[in-house]
């Protein structure tokens, strides 16, 4: 990675790394690395493709913080807030980019496809998101597109490609890429959970930032659905408010809790999982299966 963001403008190296090497869990890139594995692939092309993945993260990162004017990102200030939002915009520009170009250097046009149709598919999940900011009618269905389109097909597209440089059958990749889905999901849904009841310190960032963003997620369609009228209509109103006060913000936060939000946004985590876990009964048991559940419960655990 650190390899392939050089660039003689110092500018695009700088901001890279600065995000890059201010952590981050690597899911997607390690995702990619044990299905490649699972597959029965050896060979030199795994590691730039985990690369080209987590490069067209990073980037949406970067966009996503410009976007939501986010000013803390794992912890640390976010690289707009340090570099401004020009340079985020186009050093994210140049790292989706050079996504591009490592995956045309693995020579295989299924890849370049795989990438190709799942980058489309995120754009459209981000304009999705942006037109259902702060609209208290947005349907779990809804809201699944979205998580499917923004977060999930990356991960599905991860493990997929692990499953293409491996040789494995048309109907293992499909599972391969069932597995990633159904992992992004949860994966999504549980960081949706986390903005509710966390710890800012572990979280990383602004703990109620997708409420201030105006944000409608699961635990939230949730306490809209089953509020009694009178709190609904001031829950919606504090949604649709841009000057939200602090006091709305722990209303809205008490009634998520209240209303089971935080419970029924775990359980529907739970069971993308083992929709997960079941695509996996394609493939014999090897250490790499092994990881791969290992790496899916542990969606529903993590703390940030």
């Amino acid at each position: 990675m650190a390899r392939n963001f050089f660039s003689e403008i110092k500018m695009i190296p700088t901001v890279s790394r600065y995000l890059i090497s201010s952590g981050g869990k690597r899911f997607r890139p390690l995702l990619l690395l044990l299905c490649a594995k699972l597959g029965g692939y050896s060979g030199p092309h795994a590691i730039p493709m985990a690369s080209s993945i987590e490069f067209i993260h990073t980037a949406t990162l970067l966009h996503d913080d410009v976007v939501d004017r986010a000013f803390l990102r794992r912890g640390l200030a976010s690289a707009n807030s340090v570099y401004g939002d020009g340079a985020s915009v186009l050093v994210g520009d140049f790292l989706f980019t050079k996504a591009f170009s490592m995956v045309v250097q693995g020579e295989s046009l299924k890849i370049l496809e795989v990438v190709s149709h799942s980058t489309t598919r995120m754009a459209e999940g981000e304009v999705m998101q942006l037109v259902k900011m702060g609209n208290p009618e947005t349907t779990e269905e809804d809201y699944r597109y979205v998580v499917i389109n923004k977060t999930a097909i990356l991960i599905s597209a991860a493990c997929q490609i692990g499953g293409v440089l491996g040789g494995v059958s048309p109907e293992k990749e499909k599972a391969l890429a069932d597995f990633g889905l159904n992992v992004g999901i949860a994966f999504q849904l549980m960081d949706d959970t986390l903005d509710y009841i966390a710890d800012e310190k572990t979280l990383g960032k602004t703990i109620g930032k997708d409420l201030i963003e105006g944000k409608v997620t699961l635990p939230l369609i949730h306490a809209l659905r089953m509020c009694p009228p009178t709190d609904r209509e001031r829950l919606a109103g504090i949604v649709k408010n841009h000057n939200r006060t602090d006091e709305d913000l722990k209303q809205v936060m008490r009634l998520v809790q209240d209303l089971a939000g935080i419970e029924y946004t775990v359980k529907r985590a739970a069971g993308y999982v083992d929709q997960a876990q079941a695509a996996l009964s394609a493939f014999p048991a090897s250490p790499e299966k092994e990881a791969l559940l290992a790496v899916s419960d542990y969606t529903l655990k993590r703390k940030k």
